[in-house]
């Protein structure tokens, strides 16, 4: 456990360099000179799954299929995901070329294990907007959040009616035209399932299958641990339902994803500004009572959590406060405050317009 004066935050952060012949031919299409690592990404990923397939396609053989499968779980789904998740907060391509915004979600998104038009739809239409209260499909607040139980039926909730829920919640919002995207993401993905194991399905196995089975559960491990502390007393503040996890490799490669917190107070900003904006705002965390992590992330949390392992967990945590500073079983109690499973009327009461007008007055 480290107060937060004795830290140096390492993440990342702009760096000025100069632009080269091929990055400024690509930033003739791009909006945003910070994203150009988005392409080089694009192309790296690319040229690195596409042969894969061919080959697996035309000549299967589990000495490939495994090794793939593990370097794409264990190093590139992370980038992959988060670079989706930036492309869809933070348009990445210029308006007069805007289709090929849809290029990384639908072109190499399958490979991920994501269905087109589903990630943007959920993360943006729904979670952004309802902010894990009551209307969130992925509320955490109604589960025990260290019982592995609860995860399991928040997993299978998502996993096998997800998509007809995500259907419903546009349909009672009057957002059908997001109902007819998913549909359309989701038919689309299938039948590219169904008519490549005609071909081959195993290659499809490995290509695709396992990739989107994967890909749903660390998904929903993921969004449990950000929004796994929830203050009961005021669940729909971003500084008390999510976490942020600093000077972790995962920020690293992942775009800064820890600073969830952040993210929620400001969707918009570019996860170059992430750590900045932290920084200058620690008084604010503080006064909100907001729970810091270091040198973990979400899916550590997670685990943590599922197996109970609190002492671990507390080892990790960031001291906001000015004095005194909090002893271990302090921060211990205070997480598990966090985690308890908030009643329906509560839930009620958090839910409704005046407090969500409350909290967009405060900018919470």
């Amino acid at each position: 456990m480290q107060h937060i004066s004795q830290i140096t935050i390492n993440d990342p952060v702009l760096s000025e360099r100069p632009l080269s012949a091929t990055d400024r031919f690509i930033m003739r299409f791009i909006n945003d000179e910070r994203d150009l690592p988005f392409i080089y990404l694009f192309a790296g990923l690319s040229a690195l799954i596409l042969p894969v397939a061919v080959t697996l396609y035309l000549w299967f053989t589990w000495w490939l299929a495994v090794p793939y499968l593990l370097v794409l779980f264990a190093l590139l789904l992370g980038p992959y995901i988060l670079m989706l998740h930036n492309i869809c907060h933070r348009k990445l391509f210029k308006k007069d070329y805007e289709w090929m915004n849809n290029i990384i979600p639908w072109f190499l998104g399958p490979f991920f294990g994501e269905t087109p038009e589903t990630y943007y739809a959920h993360h943006i239409c729904m979670h952004h907007t309802e902010g894990n209260l009551r209307d969130d499909l992925s509320s955490t607040m109604k589960y025990q959040r260290d019982s592995f139980l609860g995860f399991m039926h928040y997993f299978g909730t998502f996993f096998f009616l997800g998509i007809y829920s995500l259907s419903q919640y546009f349909v009672k919002k009057n957002r059908k035209e997001w109902m007819h995207n998913i549909i359309i993401g989701e038919f689309s993905f299938f039948l590219l399932v169904a008519v490549m194991s005609l071909l081959s399905w195993k290659a499809t196995l490995v290509m695709f299958v396992i990739p989107f089975c994967l890909t749903r559960f660390l998904m929903m491990a993921g969004n449990w641990g950000q929004h796994a502390f929830v203050d009961a007393t005021d669940p729909g503040n971003s500084y008390k339902n999510s976490i942020t996890c600093i000077n972790s490799r995962y920020n690293k490669t992942c775009f800064n994803d820890g600073y969830h917190i952040g993210h929620h107070v400001r969707p918009a900003m570019h996860w170059t500004d992430m750590p900045k904006e932290f920084q200058d705002n620690i008084a604010r965390y503080r006064e909100q009572g907001a729970i810091v992590f270091r040198s973990i992330d979400f899916f550590a949390v997670w685990l943590f959590l599922m197996t109970k392992q609190y002492r671990t967990l507390a080892s990790f945590y960031v001291d906001l406060d000015e004095a005194p500073v909090k002893t271990k079983e302090e921060v211990i109690a205070l997480l598990k405050s966090r985690i308890t499973r908030i009643d329906n009327a509560t839930i009620e009461k958090y839910s409704g317009q005046d407090y969500m007008r409350e909290l967009r007055k405060k900018k919470l």
